[in-house]
């Protein structure tokens, strides 16, 4: 068998195995094999700085360079803001298409709106949920179209700040992608706007719309508030239009039109205690003609079917029915059309009511028609919503549905709670996966947000009950969060944020936790809160730091260092409380083990003393790192320094004290310490070898006088006192190549007693020098030692002789013995030919 060239056996096979398949190119992908989809990063600008929005490791901020940093922008063109406006209206509900029902007793309210819009007046229009303000905004947005040069904008209040608001209103008009201007740049381009401006839903009032108005003077407002929202303030200058009940007539003539055909008499008695009931609100009168089709509807049966057929599509008022024996069906109870959602829903179709049970529990927000069949499990789920407006149990908010007024607190009290858990989990997963998918764009995600947001708050208390809970809202925040950022919708951004950190914190997720923290300081930074961004971010870095990441930690002290930059506040010189630092910068030393050492040098002696004192001066310590409290920062240093202020401070006054002690310790000229001179005599003892002295040169046989001691009493006839004289010093043929020479001509001798008086500085011979350390520095001042007149002469072979002059130098094993009745000199040596003794 060659090995280059398999043969057919390896495989098991004969020879006549067929040859293989070459491997096709597949003309689709595999789907058992997906490639990683890369994470959607987005980058925008937001003020001057530039911004990317990273879902994987937390968005990274940084100055936007010129280069990046958009030209100012223009405005739309009419046909864009069209098209701009189509974007925003609400999704047309899938089946037959609906008859529009016409604004009756309407009239003065509707002329009086359009009179104060066009002479540039802002307009509140006041009215109770379920009172026709969405419709009236309609048909006067119709009448305003040609007043402004920039047309008219629909905006939507609902959940929606005065800054919002504002940043709605530019995007509107102007041609900014992925711009988010600052607030000087956004008043500067507001001002600019002049337009009619439509706002449904307005939900705050005083200040704040005083700000909303200051910052757009050639806008004109027409406002749609509850009656529960904050009046404007007296100085705003906003007119309101109050929004009232229709009449009788008015009622029964809605509920014709919502029929569709002629009301009998007992139908007509019936409106007028509906009429009463109601208080005369326009939806109660929809939603009755929606309970009399429905009553049509049952009392047909099953012979409209086989007359027109089950695709025939007839109205009720083109094939009048007379009911059979039996088959008659009465009209609602009172108490059943003044709160009809109930009856009406259980008319409906399972997917209809699937969808009301979803809705009331995201909190009234409808999901949008596309998510009905993947929620509700019906692939035809979609038609359900065309279904609810029919009825009226659903009104069109901004671009999106939710329940209209008073139908989510009569759905609940009709059971449609019982599985509202189970619900908003779906409801949870199902967003999860849609706002990570990539091929949902942001703008799709903001235009959910409602829903969303309504999901992941919703779930956020059901966590701590269920172990999965946690991980779904994660997951959700994690997903929705960037596509928030990335579409400019900023305060669903941080409402999405602060859900996830809840969630996180509740899961004990300390990774996501930091994620959400440094999310938010972002947010923060972009929003001018500088306080606020640094407590984030110095949360997000020590999380980070915990877990050792790095990468994360230096996007956290980018961003950290931003904030410095624009508070003018500097870092802090320590790491922040449970932070740890991951390793050691390049542009700073690394802090030693035990700690960083004090910034006092080592205690010098004074430069000026003439005391020699030897020793070496112990290092300040530190104290080490405990687990309790980690020392570092200003607070710190400066207890240290204390510290070792303290310790220099206490180890000076105890050397101090001791070189006191010595230097007063000679005054007593009895002190044993006395007794012993700088060249001690030594004599032989019977049992010791040759003495260590240096023989005398040029005479052997006599050492001559010796001259380290005065011989001559003073004045006071007492040897040893400070003004007995110095010998004369005899000079060698040979003298010693290691004797020193020490003068001090400016200290004179200390006297010994008070009643003595100093004598004259005078020289001694050369003394010797020891070779041995004096741990004390100190020196013999008056050597009262007698030394022999005949030492013994040593032998050459012992070596270097013994130079030393302390009484702890090296000496014979021999007893010393001294002699107090030597001879004293009585010639005073002159100044030229003597040294002085120390």
């Amino acid at each position: 068998m060659d090995p280059n060239h398999t043969g057919p056996e390896e495989y098991g096979h004969g020879g006549d195995t067929p040859r293989q398949r070459p491997p096709r190119e597949p003309l689709t992908s595999d789907f058992g094999q997906h490639t990683p989809v890369p994470a959607r990063t987005v980058q925008l600008v937001s003020g001057d700085f530039l911004l990317t929005v990273n879902p994987v490791d937390g968005s990274e901020i940084e100055p936007c360079p010129p280069a990046e940093r958009p030209a100012r922008p223009g405005k739309l063109t009419e046909s864009e803001r069209a098209e701009v406006e189509r974007a925003a209206a609400p999704p047309v509900p899938p089946g037959p298409a609906q008859p529009a029902l016409p604004l009756l007793a309407r009239q003065d309210e509707r002329e009086t709106l359009v009179r104060l819009l066009a002479r540039g007046r802002s307009v509140r229009l006041v009215g109770p949920g379920g009172s026709g303000r969405t419709r009236m905004l309609d048909v006067v947005a119709e009448d305003c179209a040609d007043l402004a040069p920039d047309g008219v904008v629909r905006l939507d209040g609902h959940r929606r700040t005065a800054d919002d608001l504002l940043h709605d209103l530019f995007h509107a008009v102007f041609d900014a992608p992925l711009h988010r201007p600052d607030r000087d740049e956004l008043l500067e381009s507001v001002r600019e706007i002049g337009a009619v401006v439509v706002l449904d839903d307005l939900e705050f009032g005083g200040a704040a719309l005083d700000e909303l108005l200051d910052a757009t003077p050639e806008c004109a407002f027409l406002f749609a508030a509850a009656p529960e929202v904050a009046d404007p303030s007296a100085d705003a200058g906003v007119e309101d239009v109050e929004l009232s009940g229709l009449d009788r007539a008015a009622g029964l003539d809605l509920l014709g039109h919502a029929v569709g055909r002629t009301l009998t008499e007992e139908e007509a008695t019936w409106a007028g205690d509906l009429w009463f009931e109601s208080e005369g609100l326009p939806l109660r009168f929809v939603q009755a003609g929606a309970l009399l089709r429905q009553r049509d509807r049952l009392r047909a049966g099953t012979g409209a079917v086989d007359e027109f057929g089950v695709f025939e599509d007839v109205r009720t008022d083109e094939a009048p029915y007379d009911p059979a024996d039996g088959d008659d069906v009465p009209l609602p109870s009172l108490g059943e059309a003044a709160a009809p959602a109930p009856l009406l829903a259980s008319r409906l179709s399972a997917s209809a009511r699937a969808t009301l049970r979803f809705a009331v529990a995201l909190g009234g927000e409808v999901p949008h028609q596309a998510h009905l069949p993947a929620l509700v499990g019906d692939t035809h789920a979609d038609a359900a919503l065309g279904e609810l407006v029919s009825c009226g149990l659903v009104s069109p908010v901004g671009a999106r549905y939710r329940l209209a007024a008073g139908v989510p607190a009569q759905l609940e009290a009709a059971g449609y709670t019982d599985d509202a858990d189970a619900r908003i989990r779906e409801a949870a997963q199902h967003y999860a996966w849609w706002t990570g998918h990539p091929s949902v764009t942001p703008e799709r995600v903001c235009a959910e947000s409602d829903a969303v947001l309504a999901a992941l708050t919703a779930l956020s208390p059901l966590a701590a009950d269920t172990a999965d809970e946690p991980g779904t809202a994660v997951r959700l925040a994690r997903t929705a969060a960037p596509a928030f950022a990335s579409g400019l919708h900023w305060s669903a951004w941080e409402r999405a944020l602060r859900a996830g950190a809840e969630a996180a914190r509740i899961a004990g997720d300390v990774g996501e936790q930091a994620y959400f923290h440094h999310e938010l300081g972002i947010h923060a930074l972009c929003a001018g809160q500088l306080d606020r961004a640094r407590a984030e971010l110095e949360a997000s870095i020590g999380l980070r730091g915990a877990l050792a990441d790095k990468r994360g930690t230096v996007a956290g002290r980018r961003a950290l260092a931003l904030v410095a930059d624009r508070s003018g506040v500097p870092l802090a010189i320590a790491p922040t409380a449970a932070e740890e630092m991951p390793e050691a910068h390049v542009e700073e030393s690394a802090s030693p083990p035990r700690g960083v050492p004090m910034a006092f040098p080592d205690l010098q002696p004074p430069a000026d003393t003439g005391l020699v004192v030897t020793g070496s001066v112990p290092a300040a310590t530190v104290p080490q790192r405990t687990k309790d409290r980690v020392p570092g920062g200003l607070k710190g240093l400066a207890r240290r320094n204390l510290v070792a202020a303290g310790a220099g401070a206490l180890l000076v006054a105890v050397l101090g004290t001791v070189v006191t002690l010595g230097a007063t310790s000679g005054n007593d000229p009895a002190s044993p310490s006395e007794n012993v001179g700088v060249n001690p005599s030594a004599s032989q003892g019977p049992d010791d070898g040759d003495l260590d002295a240096d023989p005398a040169a040029g005479n052997k046989g006599d050492t001559g006088k010796a001259t380290s001691r005065p011989t001559d009493p003073g004045p006071d006839g007492t040897l040893g006192t400070a003004d007995d004289p110095t010998p004369t010093s005899t000079e060698s043929d040979e003298p010693s190549d290691d004797e020193t020479r020490t003068e001090e001509p400016d200290e004179p001798t200390r006297p010994t007693s008070p009643g003595t008086t100093p004598a004259k500085p005078t020289k001694s011979p050369k003394p010797t020098t020891s070779t041995s350390p004096d741990p004390t520095g100190s020196e013999t001042e008056e050597p009262t030692e007698e030394p022999t007149e005949e030492p013994t002469e040593t032998d050459p072979s012992t070596g270097e002789p013994s130079t030393s002059n302390s009484a702890s130098g090296p000496a014979s094993s021999a007893p010393v013995e001294t002699s107090a009745s030597a001879t004293q000199s009585t010639d005073q040596a002159s100044p030229e030919e003597s040294e002085t003794m120390i």
